[in-house]
């Protein structure tokens, strides 16, 4: 377990590199289950991935030459006789111990690093790894994704906080190479559109542009060996086609032609980014394929409800995976990312003409809350709603009161409960790091 000190010290590094949430889940053996205990068990630990493979003695050998140190973000290693190739560094606080775990394994001068995307947790180590020739090669779009984390940095600080579960970041925190600008400082120095092909000590890589989570993603395919590293383009849970933090849209059929396009290399090893390899073409088809169908699946259920005129909300209540698609919600939930399809292609307003103004439902609240007799009325029909076993019901409820009543400890105290309860329901990652954020929130409102 981490003591305290480390656990802030990695949450700053972790909260300004502007991570994304990548899957957390246990280290596996190839032997091992494609549906971990963690997704089995229906409880997740949003404090988990500060732990992500702090027992790795050595790192994990694929083939004859890629390795593997596993973090929040793993890294991988090429070993050639030309010089080595590293594909993702990880977190700044974890890139020591990635560094040790493959510098062990081979201390060859660093030719090239690849960064999968322009996320914190892949771009963390890079000024670790680093050296004077050494290429850094990104998709050309990164230069843009990065000016956009840095114009939002300090929003992007706080909803990190929220969603990770740390609330506390010191002001004077350096800022990570990752909200750095284009110019002197960009990360990457080596650039491309759709392709860039190099060989290195005779082996080859071949790195795709395959757009999913990000703009700038790519995929490298290493064809000797039928292996793709595949950054965050599949992980075991369904994707966060909308994350909560906030992020720009992301297009549900660019996933589905990235999937694609990798399935059509035919490979024999999927290396993710996060969570283990697969093995074995007929496992990659079935796993990616079913991952790749779900996302399809959903996309085309949300736009043929858009079309039939039905509202945001109602499509995110009905839209469920078929059993045969259904790959999980441990990471990503369907209905965040029904509506992030939605207002990807529409924008937010639903065609209500109430909603074009610039009023918000909240502004009535404390008018309702007086209809119904004072905040005292609405908690205990919050209370009847939650042990009726909807709380999600009494949560909107009480938010109404609380909007009200904002010092009314009776109000808090029913909150708390109300989010207490979903919290212990929880089995996704990012529901569970809201609500923890809720629950502190409320405690401190409580407080003397």
């Amino acid at each position: 377990m981490l003591d305290r000190n480390h656990q802030h010290r990695l949450a700053a590094l972790l909260l300004m590199s502007l991570v994304a949430a990548p899957l957390t889940l246990p280290s596996l053996s190839f032997a091992d289950s494609y549906e971990p205990e963690a997704l089995k068990s229906g409880r997740v630990d949003p404090s988990l991935h500060l732990q992500q493979g702090s027992d790795q003695l050595v790192a994990q050998k694929i083939n004859q030459v890629i390795y593997k140190a596993s973090g929040f973000g793993n890294t991988f290693m090429v070993v050639t006789d030309a010089g080595n190739v590293i594909i993702d560094t990880s977190l700044p606080a974890m890139a020591p111990k990635h560094k040790q775990l493959l510098t062990a394994v081979s201390d060859g001068p660093v030719h090239s690093i690849i960064i999968t995307h322009g996320h914190g947790d892949h771009t963390g180590g890079v000024a670790l790894w680093r050296e004077p020739e050494t290429q850094v090669i990104a998709q050309q779009n990164m230069v843009e994704f990065l000016n956009y984390q840095k114009r939002l940095s300090k929003l992007f600080i706080q909803r990190n906080s929220a969603q990770f579960g740390f609330d506390l970041i010191e002001e004077d925190e350096p800022s990570s190479t990752t909200s750095q600008s284009a110019g002197v400082n960009m990360l990457p120095n080596t650039l491309f559109d759709r392709r860039l092909d190099f060989t290195l000590g005779g082996e080859q890589f071949e790195i795709l542009h395959t757009p999913a989570e990000t703009y700038d993603a790519l995929t490298v395919w290493m064809p000797e060996y039928k292996a793709a590293f595949v950054g965050d383009l599949y992980y075991r849970s369904f994707p966060n086609i909308y994350t909560l933090r906030g992020t720009k849209p992301r297009w549900a059929l660019d996933y589905i032609e990235s999937i694609n396009r990798v399935l059509a290399l035919q490979p024999e090893i999927l290396l993710p980014s996060h969570g283990e390899p697969i093995l074995g073409n007929a496992n990659i088809r079935r796993e990616l394929g079913r991952y790749r169908d779900a996302i399809q699946y959903v996309h085309d259920q949300t736009v043929q409800g858009m079309n039939q005129g039905r509202d945001v909300f109602s499509l995110m209540r009905e839209i469920k995976l078929p059993a045969e698609l259904d790959v999980g919600e441990a990471y990503g939930w369907v209905s965040w990312s029904v509506r992030g399809i939605y207002e990807g292609y529409m924008g937010w307003f639903d065609g209500d003409p109430v909603n074009m103004y610039a009023q918000s439902p909240q502004s009535i609240y404390g008018d309702l809350v007086a209809l119904a007799g004072g905040a005292e009325k609405v908690v205990a029909l919050a209370d009847k709603t939650l042990n009726a076993g909807d709380a999600i019901k009494a949560l909107l409820l009480i938010e109404a009161a609380l909007d009200a009543e904002p010092d009314n400890r009776e109000v808090q105290a029913m909150r708390l409960q109300i989010l207490r309860a979903l919290r212990k329901a929880s089995g996704n990652l990012n529901e569970s790091g809201w609500l923890n954020h809720g629950i502190k929130q409320t405690k401190r409102q409580m407080a003397p």
